[in-house]
């Protein structure tokens, strides 16, 4: 598979020439509108360069030569500052990235719940490895190290929306379905997975009215939470010097078995005396 981007021995990024094509009048004058709002919500703007570099994305698909070149102009930085910082995040990529990014876990919890089967199956079903893309620009395929959302492994995403409970079947035809151009549901979250594009576009700061659609936490999720109010559990209060949680309820609670703290002789003597200050200070 081509990559479009490269990465030098100094860590910058270079790109070929095709992608430092000047962009349409119509299409720079509205980046830089963009980018207009985005540099206003910082003290200093050159703070705004991770949105912006998800501004160029929205616009090319990746980060490309024009795009970091924009950057630094609206920034004031040098290409080298722009292209360093691109090839530093994951979620920037250096060559054209399919409509829909797919990460399959497979980090431990993952892995051992399926997904390292998962991977291998849609690798060979979409006959692409990682940080590849399938010839009809459609699907991203990329190992991820964690979802961070361990409690319904193993967990896919696409384009950062969830997939949860996963199997090898259910993924391929996940994959299949967004090749297709259906509208995909993800487990959690708004009612179809976006694409690439505007995906970067809410990245970049511009709301797609569709971050309180669906539900955002699951039971799984919740579960602490529901025991901790079945037993009026709370946090300690910030003057609580005793050492013990207001209200976190007797050890005994969660598990019979275990022995509770007053079963243990008191050290409070040693804790007293070693709390004095020592003679002469």
């Amino acid at each position: 598979m081509e990559h479009y981007g490269l990465q030098t021995a100094a860590g910058h990024l270079t790109v070929p020439a095709e992608s430092k094509e000047p962009y349409a009048e119509d299409v720079l004058a509205q980046l830089h509108a963009d980018a207009e709002q985005v540099v206003a919500r910082y003290p200093q703007k050159r703070s705004a360069l991770l949105p912006l570099l998800h501004l160029v994305q929205s616009v090319d698909g990746y980060v490309t030569g024009r795009g970091i070149d924009f950057c630094a102009e609206v920034l004031d930085l040098t290409t080298a500052e722009v292209s360093g910082v691109a090839t530093f995040y994951t979620q920037y990529k250096r060559h054209p990235n399919g409509e829909y990014t797919v990460g399959v876990c497979t980090n431990t919890l993952c892995a051992i719940m399926g997904g390292d089967q998962i991977w291998d199956e849609v690798s060979e079903h979409l006959g692409i490895g990682h940080d590849e893309t399938t010839a009809d620009g459609k699907i991203t395929l990329e190992r991820v190290e964690c979802n961070a959302a361990c409690d319904y492994a193993p967990v896919v995403m696409a384009n950062w929306e969830f997939f949860d409970n996963q199997t090898p079947e259910s993924t391929k035809q996940l994959v299949d379905d967004l090749r297709s151009g259906k509208d995909v549901a993800p487990t959690r979250g708004p009612a179809r997975v976006c694409s690439f594009k505007q995906v970067s576009r809410v990245l970049a700061g511009f709301h797609d009215g569709l971050a309180d659609e669906g539900v955002g936490a699951g039971p799984a999720s919740l579960e602490g939470l529901r025991v901790a109010k079945d037993r009026n559990w709370t946090a300690p209060s910030g003057d609580d010097t005793s050492g013990d949680a207001q209200g976190a309820g007797h050890p005994d609670d969660l598990s019979p078995g275990r022995s509770s703290s007053t079963d243990t002789p008191s050290n409070d003597a040693d804790e007293q005396a070693g709390d004095k200050p020592a003679e002469g200070k």
